[in-house]
């Protein structure tokens, strides 16, 4: 929306605070990293997937968390 409203500088600086965690998401396959960040930020009531999706590890949920935390949503 900032973009397109042309506040390019609002847009570009939200854009490199989220970078980083945009990176990160893609530690483990899609969608285990996204599924469990939306459940660590209280946007779903679990992180359980279906076959032949397992869950994330403990060293992807880390990363994520951090990458969360870095981007300040949590």
């Amino acid at each position: 929306k900032l973009a397109a409203e042309g506040q390019f500088a609002e847009a570009r600086a939200i854009n490199q605070r989220l970078m980083p965690l945009h990176n990160k998401l893609f530690v483990e396959p899609n969608p285990i990293p996204v599924k469990w960040a939306c459940k660590a930020l209280g946007l779903v009531a679990t992180d359980t997937l279906r076959l032949p999706m397992t869950p994330i590890t403990d060293h992807g949920r880390d990363i994520v968390k951090a990458a969360l935390q870095h981007a300040g949503l949590l």
